[in-house]
């Protein structure tokens, strides 16, 4: 379809969906693509959910907009109640935002004018891992560690330090446990924060399963809680970023609870809205509260549709069907099945490496030697190969390039619905197969 529309890429025309029918989309021609990936991560109840279309009806015809400097709403108070009450320990309030950006953004924000609040404004630093992804607005993208996505806009972005990821498939000694490589992998927190003076560290952020940028890398046992030590013994903020692997993508409502973790902020989006309207929400401990509440009583930031009543009805009649339908359960029996059933199209397959992840939030890293790990030449392209080769079979799925480093490595992210079927999960793995295959005898 030819436009004016300004997409995420000027090449090649985009089919047009019309139409959602629970784990697929369908095409202006007629055409059918099962979701593999919920998009990025986002249609965790599918396209079609009756529940959700009718609780925006609803709220449509009462108010769709109010400006939050003037007015709260029912649907947000509903939803931040709803969200707390499952929250981990010590997490009181919720900032409600438009996407995961912006969540990111907003915990940035409020981790130095906390600081700031509290006498300790030498403090701005903050520490996060490469190969992570935090964002595309410009404090996010300076947070994240993704180096293709940062390298265009480098000399606009503030300096932030990166430490190792935790990521067992690449960076764990051989005679190493998964344990104590985890306690090695943290510990580089704790000397990163010495090197800089912990009296100028913020915040530390991380994803707890990484997504798009390393393909649902899931942090190893014990990692996170040592990361929560460090973080105390410094006086540093722990914000964990679950915009891609919260809302119960990993079978848990927040990824961190399977850790035992309760962070000092939360950001979650896309599965909050599951896709039917635009959210995100920092979740924030009473402490960072009640420094602002104690202090200027202002959080020096907001965007004009922070808290939309309409976004907010949405994403609460999301977290009730996620809560109340045994969805969480859903996701962990499903979860194994796609998981084996991966394992037994790939496990032996000469050219996956690793398979990996939580939940129905599952990793396939391709490699061009399994003995090796070596990745295959960038300049392959393998992964937009997969990509292209799967939506001909009319699967949506996500691969991305640069898995290793920011450059080397190719990896396919599969999250699709909560709702999705046994006979779905073979035709997605059997699909997926195909384009594989197909990508790499090309």
């Amino acid at each position: 379809m030819a436009g004016h529309i300004f997409g995420r890429s000027t090449t090649g025309a985009l089919p047009v969906a019309v139409e959602g029918d629970g784990c697929w989309i369908v095409g202006g021609d007629g055409r059918r693509w099962l979701d593999g990936s919920g998009g990025a991560a986002v249609s965790c109840l599918g396209h079609s959910d009756p529940e959700v279309r009718a609780a925006l009806h609803a709220q449509l015809d009462r108010i769709a907009f109010a400006h939050t400097g003037f007015f709260t709403s029912e649907p947000a108070e509903a939803l931040a109640d709803l969200l707390v009450a499952h929250a981990p320990e010590g997490i009181e309030r919720v900032y409600l935002v438009s996407g995961g950006s912006e969540a990111v953004e907003a915990a940035l924000k409020l981790a130095r004018q906390y600081f700031v609040e509290i006498g300790q404004s030498e403090r701005g630093r903050v520490i996060a891992r490469r190969q992570s992804y935090h964002g595309n607005t410009l404090g996010a993208l300076a947070a994240g560690g993704n180096a293709w996505r940062r390298a265009p806009f480098a000399p606009l972005l503030t300096e932030a330090s990166h430490i190792a990821p935790c990521y067992a498939y690449r960076e764990r000694a051989e005679d190493e446990s998964l344990e104590a490589y985890g306690l090695r992998a943290a510990d580089e927190l704790d000397a990163e924060i010495r090197r800089l003076g912990p009296e100028t560290v913020m915040a530390f952020i991380a994803e707890p399963v990484v997504g798009a940028t390393a393909g649902a890398v899931p942090a190893v046992p014990g990692y996170l809680k040592r990361i929560r030590e460090i973080c105390d013994r410094h006086g540093v903020l722990l914000i964990l970023d679950e915009v891609m692997c919260g809302m119960g993508r990993t079978g848990w409502l927040y990824a961190c609870a399977e850790d035992g973790v309760a962070p000092d902020m939360i950001t979650v989006a896309k599965g909050l809205g599951a896709g039917y309207q635009p959210i995100g929400a920092l979740l924030t401990s009473r402490a960072l509260y009640d420094a602002i509440a104690a202090g200027s009583g202002f959080f020096q930031h907001g965007h004009t549709y922070m808290g939309h009543a309409m976004a907010a009805a949405g994403a609460k009649a999301v977290l009730d069907a996620i809560l109340g339908r045994g969805l969480l359960e859903r996701v962990r029996a499903q979860g194994e099945k796609l998981d084996a059933a991966l394992r037994a199209a790939f496990g032996q397959h000469p050219h996956v490496g690793d398979i990996r992840g939580r939940g129905l939030f599952r990793g396939v890293e391709l490699v061009a030697d399994r003995e090796t790990k070596a990745p295959f030449d960038p300049a392959r392209k393998l992964h937009a190969r997969i990509k292209a080769a799967a939506f001909d079979a009319g699967l949506v799925i996500y691969p991305m390039g640069g898995t290793v480093d920011g450059v080397r490595g190719d990896h396919v992210l599969i999250a699709p619905p909560f709702i999705i079927e046994d006979g779905e999960i073979e035709m997605l793995v059997d699909r997926l197969a195909g384009a594989v295959d197909r990508a790499l005898a090309a």
